[in-house]
């Protein structure tokens, strides 16, 4: 049976609940609910909990080591359940991507976002899928306070519905795999 890990990546506590750089958390909670899952539990520096989903076992976790050091939470978990980094995927926050759209890669850079420059460093590489959660770029002021304000009250009435779009892709790319996943979503392999 293979095992695939889904790192939601984020910040803990109650001040950044609501930010736009915890999405990773959120879709993670969604799917914890769309599944059923059992409650999150504390091990791997983090939140996670496991479930078999059509066959394949699934790691969902939430790094509580705030988002820089997400990859010591992620590589932990991965050396526990031996998980190769071709079935480790992150759901993150993208400022190169408009709020409400959301798009799965394959590999690549890290863009600025020092959670997945973590997971480099820590998990062996880039080579590791993402769902990239739009969030926008803010039209004046540094990224670095955008990404850590809560969402608008218009993106906000949105949210559940992209959080939803996120939870779907991300089950797809587990049960298909990512590159069919990619396909039905948004047309692109």
């Amino acid at each position: 049976m293979s095992t695939h890990l889904i790192a939601g990546l984020g910040n803990p506590g109650p001040k950044y609940a609501s930010n736009r750089h915890n999405v990773g958390f959120m879709v993670v909670d969604v799917l914890v609910r769309r599944w059923g899952a059992p409650e999150l539990r504390d091990k791997f520096k983090g939140e996670f909990t496991k479930i078999d989903l059509g066959g394949k076992d699934v790691i969902l976790l939430k790094p509580m080591t705030y988002m820089n050091l997400s990859g010591e939470s992620v590589q932990a978990a991965m050396r526990f359940f031996r998980i190769p980094l071709d079935h480790v995927m992150t759901v993150h926050d993208e400022l190169d991507l408009s709020f409400g759209v959301v798009r799965l890669k394959v590999g690549g850079g890290t863009a600025g976002h020092n959670g997945l420059r973590s997971m480099v460093e820590h998990c062996g590489g880039p080579d590791f899928d993402r769902c990239r959660v739009g969030i926008g770029r803010p039209e004046r002021g540094r990224p670095e306070s955008y990404v850590l304000s809560d969402f608008s009250n218009f993106e906000k009435a949105e949210l559940g519905d992209v959080l939803e779009l996120a939870a779907d892709m991300v089950e797809t790319a587990i049960r298909e795999g990512t590159r069919a996943a990619m396909n039905r979503h948004h047309g692109c392999a």
